[in-house]
């Protein structure tokens, strides 16, 4: 099996390898974009401006499978990098509290806004999950392509096996269910569980190595596009979570200013 290139020593020492990569974060900023989209859509029906059903409707549950498997498969890659660039652990446990911190943030702010059905276990508490699995299991190299798929296919056939073994309904409970082998999702605004969103994380991973172990992408080597479409997309998945935590409060803020407004 091919290599994955290996930076210089002493990038590899310091541990501070902090390469962006132009074409990964335009892909971010795509979904962001999506993200921004789909949820002013949540937000006009919030607010009474549109009638949809967005827990049941496959033009909406498509859009938003489509949009988390973007983040993660994302997620995965950007790992597959940090780890090929010798990224050090102090500096992604930096990165994973302000993910764990953000997910905390939501989860307040949603039980004030969903106090039936606040975010327990949102898309930002599944990556505090599954972004150390995903460090810890880099080394696994193709074996990460089935580790996706076993993950992916025990997530969607949990139903059916509660639905054959009834036993199993324990882990439909709330100090379980984070786990995804449920046989109904709980009422909750974002439902991220580790199965089988993992798979989406190990597919990334296994795909930024494949890339880089044909020397299409480096980890010392920032790949930066002429096109000012893509450099503006890339600038945004740059601030991914930043976005991601300001978008909603801008959404919701002019929605309800313009629904009292109207009133």
């Amino acid at each position: 099996m091919s290599r994955t290139p290996v930076p210089p020593r002493s990038a590899a020492l310091s541990g501070l390898v902090r390469t962006r990569h132009d074409v990964l974060d335009a892909v971010r900023g795509v979904a962001l974009l999506w993200m921004t989209l789909f949820h002013f859509a949540f937000d006009l029906n919030y607010f009474g401006f549109i009638q949809q059903d967005f827990y049941r409707s496959p033009v909406w549950t498509l859009q938003r499978t489509c949009i988390l498997s973007l983040f993660l498969f994302c997620a995965g890659v950007g790992q597959a990098i940090a780890v090929s660039g010798a990224q050090g652990w102090p500096r992604f446990w930096r990165r994973w509290a302000q993910i764990a911190g953000c997910a905390l943030l939501v989860s307040a702010g949603s039980a004030l806004v969903f106090p039936r059905s606040w975010i327990y276990f949102g898309v930002l508490h599944g990556m505090a999950v599954m972004l150390p699995i995903a460090r810890l299991t880099a080394g696994w190299g193709r074996g990460l392509w089935l580790a996706g798929l076993a993950a992916a296919a025990a997530g969607v056939l949990a139903p059916q096996t509660h639905a054959q073994w009834p036993q199993f309904a324990v882990l439909d409970g709330p100090a379980l269910n984070w786990m995804g082998l449920v046989g109904r999702k709980p009422v909750t605004e974002d439902f991220v569980p580790l199965l089988p969103w993992l798979g989406a994380v190990w597919w990334g991973v296994a795909a930024g190595q494949w890339v880089m172990a044909r020397g299409w992408l480096r980890a010392g080597a920032p790949v930066r596009s002429r096109s000012r479409v893509i450099a503006a997309l890339a600038l945004i998945g740059r601030w991914s979570l930043s976005w991601y935590m300001l978008h909603q409060l801008l959404l919701m803020g002019v929605l309800m200013l313009a629904a009292m407004a109207l009133r």
